[in-house]
């Protein structure tokens, strides 16, 4: 893609103005209460890189579904009646991100960010929803320091964190005989605090981590490092990437002989539409943890269908996630009667959700991490696949308690 291609992908937005019931009752009719007299949701992702299929331009459409619903549930007793969804492509670039979070927040109105996979541009973010006393509800970007070190007011990390990931697959897989690991990461903020959680996961579970590789990002030929990754014969290679490029990774690996040693892959992040791309072959028997699964109860696959009907796909857990944080989110501004963010920041602490996507949520007060169940899952073999999609098999489910560090492990000060 040429640069100048790149930046008008960058620049272009696209939006909708999404009415709900008429009537004006409540205080979005005057605009007492609201800036503007509207509410604005804006999604910042990937929309045509190396994330697009695990989130990009349908996780727009689950937060539509979002608004949709809640204007269903409350119609002309909803505290607000205009409600616009506008979204923009950061190209997985923090540089970008920060500048479309600030023309998102300052100049078209935004209340809420939602989405920003890529740890790096969502660290971004997450400065200029602090800057602008705005919230950024991610749900893409895993780093711990979204919840940590860098924590802030207005930022609440939905979904997942590296932690949780590592705390997963990483104890699982040496506890079950994978004791010698290398470890290939992207190197950025993502890749990095990936590396850094699953050493510990695998030290803690009794393993040894020989070497980690750094990876450029995005990358698309990775045999130099799988050939390094290998040379030191582990039990186990821990593949940070995620996306394409963990598709491209994969592939690589099938090819290169190292399965045929005896050398287990373990996957760092994977979701359903990787599978699906490179298929269910390629991963079978694949151990790693998930945030969420579409067939995983009749509750998710009856949300899933409705996707399907909306996309043509089935969704990742990472859409699922955004009309999640959408959804509670709207319900904290029908709570608090406005898009004041101290507001609405005081309606979410605390609060104790099961959605779709949540169950046995909770958002922590004390660090804004949202925790919920989490599950050990197993890729099927192509004889077990019976229908489209269905790859993944439930192994366990890690209670919220035990998915997630504890609150007082952040380091977290909320300013």
């Amino acid at each position: 893609m040429t640069s100048k291609r790149m930046w008008a992908g960058a620049s272009a937005m696209s939006a909708v103005l999404l009415l709900g019931a008429c009537g004006g009752g409540g205080p979005g009719g005057s605009g007492g209460d609201f800036s503007g007299g509207k509410l604005v949701l804006a999604v910042l992702n990937d929309q045509s890189g190396v994330y697009k299929d695990a989130s990009g331009p349908n996780s727009v459409k689950a937060v539509k579904m979002a608004v949709a619903d809640f204007q269903k549930k409350y119609g002309d007793k909803a505290v607000v009646d205009k409600i616009e969804v506008t979204s923009t492509d950061h190209q997985n670039k923090p540089d970008i991100a920060n500048t479309k979070a600030s023309e998102l927040y300052e100049r078209r109105g935004a209340d809420v960010i939602l989405d920003v996979p890529t740890s790096s541009a969502a660290l971004a973010v997450a400065n200029q929803a602090k800057k602008n006393k705005k919230l950024f509800l991610d749900v893409s970007a895993a780093t711990t320091a979204l919840t940590g070190a860098q924590c802030n007011k207005y930022t609440f990390q939905w979904a997942y964190n590296t932690y949780m990931l590592a705390n997963g697959t990483g104890t699982t897989v040496t506890e079950k005989g994978g004791k010698k690991w290398n470890i290939i990461y992207p190197d950025y903020e993502f890749g990095q605090n990936m590396s850094k959680s699953f050493s510990d996961a695998v030290t803690k579970a009794g393993g040894t981590v020989q070497g980690t590789i750094p990876t450029p990002f995005p990358n698309e030929n990775f045999a130099t490092f799988l050939t390094k990754a290998g040379s030191t014969d582990p039990d186990v290679i821990g593949t940070m990437q995620a996306g394409g490029d963990l598709i491209n990774l994969v592939k690589q690996f099938n090819e290169s002989g190292l399965k045929e040693k005896g050398i287990e892959l373990a996957v760092g992040l994977m979701l359903i539409t990787d599978i699906h791309s490179l298929g269910v072959d390629q991963f079978a028997d694949t151990m790693f943890t998930d945030a969420w699964y579409w067939n995983m109860d009749p509750e998710a696959r009856a949300w899933a269908d409705r996707f399907l009907a909306e996309t043509g796909t089935r969704p990742t857990f990472e859409h699922a996630g955004n009309y999640s944080a959408a959804l509670q989110y709207l319900e904290a501004v029908q709570e608090a009667g406005t898009d004041d963010a101290d507001a609405v920041v005081a309606k979410l602490e605390g609060k104790k959700i099961n959605d779709v996507f949540l169950r046995n949520g909770e958002v922590r007060a004390k660090d804004h991490s949202v925790v919920h169940d989490a599950y050990l899952v197993r890729v099927k073999k192509p004889s077990e696949v019976k229908e489209d999609w269905d790859y993944e098999e439930i192994v366990a489910t890690i209670p919220a308690a035990k998915a997630f560090a504890p609150a007082e492990a952040s380091g977290c000060t909320l300013s």
